[in-house]
C-alpha cells in the first residue's frame, strides 16, 4: 500500500481566486505559507518560510472562496505534487502544491480565534448550503492541557 497525503497548518498569503474549468466545474486556488522558527550552530534564531500552492474543486472550492481571506489561518489535508518550471529570472524553481481534499478554518473571515469550522469533498451538497459547520474543540485525552 502507498499513501500520499499532507497536513498543512498556516495562513493565506493571498486571497482566494476560483476560476471555472471548460467543463463549469469550480477550481479555488490559493497560497498557505508555514514557518519554522529554528536556532543555528552559532546561537542566532532563525525562521523559514515554506509555501504550497492549493486547489480545491467543486463545492469545497466554492466555500473556500466565499469564506477565506489573505492572513486566514486553516488546517488543509490533500495529496502533495511539485513541478518544476522557470521563474522570469530564468531560474529554475520548485512549486509544491496540494489538491485539498479537506480544508478547516482556524478562524473566521472577521478574524476571530478559535473557529473550527470546515468542510471536505466528501460531504453532501445540502451539507454545503450555509457557512461552515462549528464543531466542538474538545478533544477527550489524558493530557493535563
Amino acid at each position: 500500500m502507498t499513501m500520499n497525503k499532507i497536513l498543512i497548518i498556516g495562513n493565506l498569503g493571498s486571497d482566494p481566486e476560483m476560476r471555472y474549468t471548460p467543463n463549469g466545474n469550480p477550481v479555488t486556488s490559493f497560497t498557505v505559507a508555514t514557518n519554522r522558527r529554528y536556532r543555528t550552530g552559532d546561537g542566532e534564531n532563525r525562521e523559514e518560510t515554506e509555501w504550497f500552492r492549493i486547489s480545491a474543486w467543486n463545492r469545497l472550492a466554492e466555500t473556500c472562496n466565499q469564506y477565506l481571506q489573505r492572513g486566514s489561518k486553516v488546517y488543509v489535508e490533500g495529496r502533495l505534487s511539485s513541478r518544476t518550471y522557470v521563474g522570469n529570472d530564468g531560474e529554475t524553481r520548485v512549486s509544491l502544491d496540494v489538491n485539498a481534499s479537506e480544508v478547516r478554518f482556524i478562524d473566521s473571515r472577521g478574524g476571530t480565534q478559535g473557529s473550527t469550522g470546515g468542510f471536505s469533498e466528501g460531504r453532501s451538497m445540502s451539507d454545503a448550503s450555509g457557512p461552515p459547520v462549528e464543531e466542538s474543540g474538545e478533544i477527550e485525552d489524558d493530557l493535563p492541557w
